[in-house]
């Protein structure tokens, strides 16, 4: 047997070299790291099982020179629990995706829906190789695998692209839950030398693809980095606040902050002036624990956050005006991305938590164009669907229709409640006076007095006040008071079934 064990001995260390000696130094002198090294970043020492090590490709000919097939696959554990991993290796091919590659890959996401593990995509690739997939034989095998278009959230999907990555590793990521990319890489569905030969197109790869075409325009990443390990951090933290399948609530981790601690700071960050802009991040640090959250899709409708958090240890959505950008308003970006994150909070049993500072939507004909009925209604829709507990605070003011899709009274929420400070309105009070009495003020002998006695009995009427009286919200709140109402609330809404959903978002399309 001795001499079986040395050849296959052999067979594992020319595998480990992947492309080859001078292929991994070239990687390193670009300051990128090898696939191995990226694997080695994210999971706990000595976890790696890898699968398909002895892979080659199925050309003849290629054998000695397609170690793995351009991807590595195995089972791992990050921070503890256990994960299924696969990373492209550029030193192969380019990474680029030949019929064994994409059979490994296939086998290890079916092994994960199987058995309920994570799948975490480090992927830098070229697309499909162009000698497997040519001919009507070579391509009729090849096209999306049925267990990435019905993945239907059975288990987290997240990926880091770590290099230029076109076919393949662009449509797992737009498939995922959670996304990071490199600064200075490329995510397209072909590459610009394809897109020049093609259409005749000439761009580089940072209009084509960078971080600020997806982090701005498309939304179709959740974070930025400027390093690999930043990138791969940011993995792990996303992972830490989901659960690893659909059956399990996501974990409970131990803080030392103090449940019943009050927030009074709140008082001196929102501004008592309703048109005065401030920061609603710095309203939910002093509400979560220790201050500490995941923001996903920071630049694109910033004037809407969408944060993972804690409070009590509980992992928690937060859905947030931002006064910063548009007074808070939500145009069709931030429509996309409520309901983005509606269907993985709700899929993943993570509570909801609703904080409004929201003048309604940013209406006008370009938004008409751009089908901003269709993305209300569909931000709408998701929330009525939605089974996961819900808490909605009204820190200033929720007008419109946008109180509605903020989860506003009748929306589904287990409490709704307001600061004092809330206006809450069918319109905001100078808009409403404006259309109202508009030929009044205008032949009033003193129009401005007139205007302040008439928003003056608005202001009023727009107070929580009034709603709590009829018991249309649950009460008016001490600000102060805002962290303790919500870990109580959300103790009680998780008493029965945990935070556990009916999971009808889990099949909702992951872009929108």
């Amino acid at each position: 047997m001795k001499g079986y064990v040395e050849e296959l001995q052999e067979r594992r260390n020319r595998a480990e070299l992947m492309g080859g000696q001078g292929k991994i130094d070239a990687l390193h002198a670009q300051g990128k790291k090898t696939a191995r090294e990226r694997i080695k970043l994210l999971v706990d020492e000595g976890s790696f099982l890898e699968f398909g090590k002895l892979n080659v490709s199925e050309i003849p000919g290629l054998e000695g020179k397609s170690s793995g097939d351009g991807v590595i696959c195995g089972t791992a554990r990050v921070d503890g629990r256990p994960v299924v991993v696969q990373a492209g290796d550029k030193t192969v091919f380019a990474g680029t995706e030949g019929a064994v590659h994409i059979r490994k890959t296939k086998a290890a996401h079916s092994y994960a829906l199987k058995r309920g593990l994570p799948i975490v995509n480090l992927s830098e690739g070229g697309g499909l190789r162009m000698p497997d997939g040519m001919g009507s034989d070579g391509i009729s095998d090849k096209l999306f695998p049925q267990e990435m278009l019905t993945h239907n959230r059975e288990v987290p999907m997240v990926s880091a692209i770590l290099g230029d990555s076109f076919g393949g590793p662009t449509w797992l990521a737009v498939s995922s839950d959670f996304v990071t990319q490199l600064e200075g890489t490329c995510m397209a569905v072909a590459g610009p030398r394809m897109l020049e030969v093609a259409t005749g197109e000439k761009v580089n790869e940072e209009e084509l693809g960078g971080v600020k075409v997806h982090e701005k325009y498309t939304g179709q990443i959740d974070q930025t980095a400027t390093t690999e390990e930043e990138c791969i951090a940011q993995l792990k933290k996303f992972l830490s606040y989901l659960p690893s399948h659909r059956e399990e609530e996501p974990p409970l981790k131990t803080t030392h902050d103090f449940t019943e601690r009050r927030v009074d700071e709140v008082l001196s960050i929102v501004p008592e002036k309703r048109n005065r802009a401030y920061n609603m991040k710095k309203v939910i640090q002093e509400l979560v624990d220790e201050g500490d959250f995941l923001e996903l899709k920071p630049l694109y409708g910033p004037a809407l956050l969408t944060l993972l958090s804690r409070i009590n240890g509980r992992s928690v959505g937060i859905i947030a005006s931002q006064p910063l950008y548009y007074a808070g308003a939500a145009g069709k970006e931030e429509c996309e991305k409520a309901t983005d994150f509606i269907c993985l909070c709700d899929s993943f049993h993570i509570p909801l938590i609703f904080l409004h500072d929201i003048p309604g939507f940013r209406v006008s004909s370009d938004a008409e164009k751009r089908k901003i009925p269709t993305k209300i209604m569909m931000w709408n829709q998701a929330l009525a669907q939605s089974t996961v507990p819900k808490i909605s605070v009204i820190i200033r003011k929720s007008v419109g229709a946008a109180y509605g899709n903020m989860c506003g009274p009748t929306m589904g929420a287990d409490f709704v409640v307001a600061w004092p400070s809330a206006e809450i309105n069918f319109t905001g009070p100078e808009v409403g006076i404006n259309v109202v009495y508009g030929r009044e003020l205008v032949e009033a002998e003193n129009p401005k007095f007139e205007r302040e006695k008439l928003l003056e009995k608005w202001s009023f009427d727009s107070s929580p006040y009034k709603a709590a009286a009829k018991h249309l919200i649950d009460d008016v709140i001490d600000p102060g008071e805002t962290r303790i109402f919500l870990a109580r609330t959300l103790e009680l809404a998780c008493y029965k079934n945990g935070s556990k959903s009916e999971r009808k978002l889990a099949n909702w399309p992951t872009g929108f």
